[in-house]
């Protein structure tokens, strides 16, 4: 090395760790490479080790604990599954109930996981939605609402459960209502109200549950032999319905009247089986049912109508009491039906009022004119019908042209010939126009049938001519009641044969009216010998004292004919053997029912809206008088003879 050169400083490179090797190294440092290495962990005894309650857990952790048991279940294991279904289920003898904040706390789990709650999960949801949460808070209330409409949003199989749930709720047993001592008692009217409120929201989410809604109110309905006030709780709650949902008003409608009809079928067959003054004093004697219908829905745990007693009563007294029962549950349904119908014939709104009338039309069409002997029910269509001319038009001719269609049932024009005439009869504001048209349209109809039936007739057969008589009785009936429309007027013509004749009428009348009733009482069909007998015998007093048309001979003459002679080919040649007696029930079943549709209505509260509406019998000046007079001297006579015989009873001796 030269002298001065300073020497070179030699510089040592330490070789670099890779971040890898080094994060291992960290790593090492801080878990320890074997078991016996970790540190040992000490607890303070003074520290409680215990399980968490449910109504201790976070929402949060019970939403994921019902998201592993439903996944659970798919996989077998339903132990946490039936844990949730344990909340919803109804405790036993001294279980501990399930906390209100536990049960808001799954069924907030389970609106968060209805996807989940497929076909397998079908148990869990009958549980939750038999549970009492209509009786519970209203938050409670509200999150259940918003369950059901995510369940049927998310899972559409469950929606016919949904809304049978709900419709079981507006009856007078609602499943939802609570028997916990530590809920609030919440009056079944709350329920109901309640219930409708959640139908009106889903039917707004699914507008196509209303079909399936109807069929579950179809079937939901009470039997008729249920409780006068399960039958009002339920009609009430349907009429609410159509409230807000108009697409069902007239199904609903038609449902309440379909079941009605066959309450009032049931009162007609158990009072014709009863005495006539027993039948009286059962509709007579019905209460009037209390008006608040909020009093009759909270007020349910106090009803007597199924009470048994223990007293011993006989079989009479028992059927008495049922349709009793029967005739108050007419009365009820049928006053809340006119009031239903009165708001909506009152209603500002036009489309309202024709919608509701073309519901009773359709009613009286497809229910009420095919039901045999209906008492009541149509009084709604008596009413309301009244109430504009125009509708009265619309009824008669409706009547009309089905007793003269020739491809409707017999029975079916039958009918609508006794509506017919008892509406023109009964019905006081049917003007004396309307009833002059009816007669007309009738008389023809008769002239026509009389010119098809005459020349093949050997006599009087209800088989045959059963449609011709039906509206031979209605002219009659109509000419009782009606009688003064049919005279003519200082301004009006008549002809020459209508002046008085032999027999001294002083009473003019249209032209037509006479001659129809010549062409078909003396026709060889003979109506008088099969009409009613009751109305004959009336027409016969009437038409005789109004110097109209004589036919007391006619009677004579048909108390000799058998009808059984005319009824059938091989009756005519060949006659049965017959006893009195079974002729007797012969006759009474060749004759028409006497069966006018209106007669009078008794029923104690309802009968209010028929009030000004319905024309009662008046009878004849100068007729009734005389058979009055002649009925007081007839009795005073029997009087006389069962005193002297020894017979009369004390009130007749005094």
């Amino acid at each position: 090395m030269p002298v001065g050169t300073p020497p070179t400083a030699t510089t040592k490179h330490r070789a670099r760790k890779s971040t890898l090797s080094r994060k291992r190294e960290d790593d090492d440092l801080l878990v320890p490479s074997s078991p016996s290495k970790r540190s040992k962990v000490s607890f303070d005894s003074d520290v409680e080790v215990r399980l968490v309650e449910e109504w201790e857990k976070t929402p949060t952790v019970i939403q994921e604990a019902v998201r592993r048991a439903l996944l659970k279940r798919s996989a077998g294991d339903n132990t946490g599954y039936d844990q949730i279904k344990a909340v919803y289920t109804p405790v036993k003898n001294n279980q501990e109930e399930t906390s209100s904040a536990t049960l808001r706390n799954y069924t907030f789990a389970l609106l968060n996981n209805v996807s989940m709650l497929n076909k397998g999960c079908a148990d869990l949801v009958h549980a939750a939605l038999a549970s009492d949460w209509l009786s519970r808070s209203e938050g409670y209330v509200h999150l259940f609402t918003q369950f059901l409409a995510n369940l049927v949003s998310a899972q559409t199989l469950y929606l016919p459960d949904v809304l049978r749930m709900l419709v079981e709720n507006m009856t007078t047993a609602p499943p939802s209502q609570s028997q916990s001592e530590d809920l609030a008692d919440v009056p079944r009217s709350q329920i109901y109200h309640r219930a409708h409120k959640v139908i009106q929201y889903l039917l707004q989410i699914v507008p196509s549950a209303c079909r399936i809604l109807l069929s579950i109110l179809t079937n939901t309905f009470p039997h008729q032999t249920d409780s006068r006030r399960a039958h009002i709780v339920y009609a009430h709650n349907l009429l609410r319905i159509t409230e807000y949902a108009p697409v069902l008003q007239a199904d609903i409608l038609t449902l309440i009247t379909e079941r009605l009809i066959k309450v009032d079928l049931q009162v007609q067959e158990d009072l014709e089986d009863l005495a006539e003054e027993v039948e009286e004093g059962v509709v007579q004697h019905v209460p009037k049912a209390r008006s608040d219908i909020n009093s009759v829905l909270d007020d349910l745990q106090d009803s007597d109508d199924d009470t048994e007693t223990d007293e011993e009563v006989d079989e009479d007294t028992l059927r008495t009491q049922a349709i009793t029962k029967n005739v108050e549950k007419m009365d009820c349904i049928l006053d809340m039906l006119f009031t239903y119908y009165d708001q909506m014939m009152s209603a500002p709104s036009s489309s309202s009022q024709v919608g509701s009338v073309e519901v009773l039309f359709s009613q009286f069409q497809t229910v009420i004119l095919p039901t045999h002997r209906s008492r009541h029910t149509q009084f709604l269509l008596f009413h309301f019908v009244q109430q504009s001319p125009a509708h009265i038009d619309v009824f008669v001719g409706m009547c009309a042209q089905t007793s003269f269609d020739k491809k409707r049932p017999a029975m079916v024009r039958q009918a609508a010939a006794a509506y017919l005439a008892s509406f023109v009869a009964r019905g006081m504001h049917v003007s004396s126009d309307t009833v002059r048209e009816v007669w007309d349209y009738i008389s023809t109809e008769l002239k026509r049938q009389v010119r098809e039936f005459e020349p093949g007739c050997r006599g009087p057969d209800l088989q045959r001519y059963s449609t011709y008589y039906t509206l031979v009785q209605a002219l009659l009936y109509i000419f009782c009641f009606r009688w003064r429309d049919f005279e003519s007027g200082p301004d009006e013509d008549y002809e020459e044969d209508e002046l008085p004749s032999i027999y001294g009428e002083e009473r003019h009348w249209r032209p037509g009216v006479k001659e129809t009733l010549q062409l078909n009482i003396f026709s060889k069909l003979n109506p008088l010998k099969v009409c009613s007998p009751g109305i004959v015998t009336e027409f016969a007093r009437i038409a005789h004292h109004l110097h109209v048309i004589y036919v007391y001979h006619l009677l004579e003459t048909n108390k000799r004919i058998r009808l059984s002679n005319y009824h059938g080919p091989s009756n005519y040649s060949q006659l049965n053997r017959e006893t009195a007696l079974t002729a007797k029930r012969e006759e009474e079943h060749q004759h028409l029912d006497e069966y006018f549709p209106f007669d009078p209505y008794h029923l104690p509260k309802s009968k209010r809206w028929i009030e000004g509406d319905y024309r009662e019998w008046t009878g004849v000046p100068g007729l009734d008088e005389d058979k009055a007079a002649e009925s007081d001297s007839l009795d005073e006579e029997v009087e006389d003879s069962d005193v002297e015989a020894g017979t009369g009873t004390e009130e007749s001796i005094e």
